[in-house]
């Protein structure tokens, strides 16, 4: 059998990114950003944080894009009283037509492609590490028994930032397991415009399914091959480093605000992510402007800054952004 024309399968998987992103378009106003950056994280197998007010569509999203690439999706709502196996599932005792007794794993809800972990900073940390277990070792152990999960398998976790109530925040090195973190920002007067006459009629706006388990797995291998020169390399390298406040990369503003940078899996992050975006955006091999595009998703939940940086309003963000504007 002969190996398949690699220019062919360049522009059918460019085909299929196109009508990707047009379903996603018939459904979603705007965020077309969000909707990219949710697609390389997809694409990487990477884990998602999703931070965003109320009412900005954070459910539909991600629903419309499992229903549109063929995914098993599932929506966990996280609460103060959510247990373990609420997630995992559990082993219930039942008893056959002659009496005898045994055992029966009964999954749960985690046992999908798709994951919406709806507001995970609501329940409290040994509810939140069960779902990070699976989101690391893609598999979970019930009563000594592990079971793996299928692939592909991908959480996309959400978090109202202007509630802290009754929530248990995120540990660092938690969040650290997520490849990026996306803040949703408010729609413009025009997109909200849309987005009132597209759900306020009596039509309702279904997605057609246009691949399946097995095509995203496809789309997932091709990414790893997208070139990733030395060059480029390089520039996360220095990205990354200049994050450290004890490295010679630092800038004057990392040292005064930042308490901790980036880890070695930022580099690994930013690297798998404009490798993602090359293939996303039709290039056919990374470059500094993907590393740019993907710089601060990557690195926001990633780097701590101190009390000086709280003190005088300095936002994360704004740190990030001018080391990205410095590549």
């Amino acid at each position: 059998m002969s190996n398949p024309d690699p220019a062919a399968q360049w522009d059918r998987l460019q085909e299929t990114v196109a009508a990707i992103r047009s379903e996603t378009a018939r459904v979603i106003v705007g965020q077309d950003e969000i909707v990219e950056q949710l697609l390389a994280s997809l694409v990487c197998k990477g884990h998602c944080l999703l931070v965003g007010v109320p009412g900005l569509a954070k459910t539909l999203l991600i629903a419309t894009i499992g229903r549109i690439l063929g995914l098993k999706f599932q929506r966990i709502q996280f609460t103060p009283d959510l247990m373990p196996t609420d997630i995992v599932g559990s082993e219930i005792l039942q008893t056959s037509g002659d009496g005898e007794r045994s055992f029966r794993f009964v999954a749960g809800p985690v046992f999908a492609n798709l994951i919406l972990a709806d507001e995970i900073n609501r329940t409290p940390p040994k509810t939140q590490a069960a779902l990070l277990e699976a989101m690391q070792e893609k598999q979970v152990t019930v009563n000594g028994q592990t079971r793996r999960l299928d692939e592909p398998f991908i959480v996309f976790a959400t978090q109202n930032p202007i509630e802290h109530e009754g929530t248990y925040p995120l540990p660092e090195a938690q969040l650290d397991r997520f490849f990026f973190q996306l803040n949703i920002g408010y729609p413009t007067m025009d997109e909200e415009g849309e987005i009132i006459r597209r759900t306020t009629g009596h039509d309702d706006i279904i997605p057609k399914t246009l691949l399946d388990a097995e095509r995203v797995m496809e789309l997932q291998a091709a990414a790893v091959d997208v070139p990733l020169p030395d060059s480029v390399v390089q520039t996360i390298l220095k990205l990354v480093h200049s994050t450290r406040p004890d490295s010679p990369h630092a800038t004057p503003e990392v040292k005064n605000y930042v308490a901790y940078g980036a880890g070695p899996r930022a580099s690994q992050c930013l690297a798998r992510a404009a490798r993602a975006l090359a293939l996303l955006r039709g290039r056919s091999a990374a470059s500094p402007d993907e590393v740019r595009a993907v710089a601060l998703p990557v690195l926001r939940h990633r780097v701590i800054a101190n009390y000086n940086a709280t003190g005088e309003g300095v936002t994360t963000d704004q740190i990030i952004a001018k080391l990205i504007a410095g590549i």
